[in-house]
């Protein structure tokens, strides 16, 4: 059975509601895992979803879940998204209309995952990438944005709860702080 976290409900809602960016639109969750996303976008009208994810028990368990909520308007595919780009990748470049995606945060053994996937985000889409980040990276995350020619904003400032998972984790849980942010490609007109 597949279970909403409400602070990820909730930042689907929000892009749903104040930016329109989900119904009727292509759309793809990056790094999909069991499918969270991908059934939130299904259910809020898109039209269409691709998930992508390396894991392949990940993505068994998402297409499960999918057939279980009898969501037949996606589509999953297993890749490293982070070797997403024009020369991987040439097809994919502006493929959907929205990105979501709650990339690897980018610490420890993943350093640098966060940009990757984000970067690979901004190839895919036409117009909107939704992603979650670390908040204490907030400040790179934006400068990169600007270095690429998209525009940012925090739309939401969550708060996680993680469980540990690795044996190098300290604690139980850990409260890590979260921004929702939305980046959309700026739009120059041609004279």
């Amino acid at each position: 059975m597949l279970y909403f976290c409400f602070s990820l409900a909730a930042v689907l809602l929000a892009a749903h509601e104040q930016f329109d960016d989900i119904e009727g639109q292509v759309c793809a969750d990056l790094g999909c895992g069991c499918g969270t996303f991908a059934a939130g976008l299904c259910s809020l009208s898109a039209d269409y979803c691709f998930g992508f994810d390396i894991d392949s028990y990940a993505l068994k368990i998402c297409v499960d879940n999918m057939d279980n909520l009898e969501i037949y308007n996606a589509d999953f595919v297993q890749c490293d998204v982070s070797k997403v780009d024009k020369r991987n990748s040439p097809r994919l470049e502006n493929c959907v209309d929205t990105v979501f995606m709650n990339p690897p945060f980018g610490t420890k053994g993943n350093k640098g995952a966060d940009i990757s996937f984000l970067s690979a985000a901004i190839y895919m889409s036409r117009n909107t990438v939704y992603s979650l980040h670390k908040s204490s990276t907030r400040r790179f995350i934006l400068k990169k944005a600007q270095q690429w020619g998209v525009e940012a904003e925090v739309v939401a400032e969550l708060r996680f709860d993680l469980p540990a998972v690795y044996k190098f984790h300290k604690c139980e849980t850990q409260d890590v702080q979260v921004d929702f942010l939305r980046f959309s490609k700026i739009r120059r007109s041609v004279a």
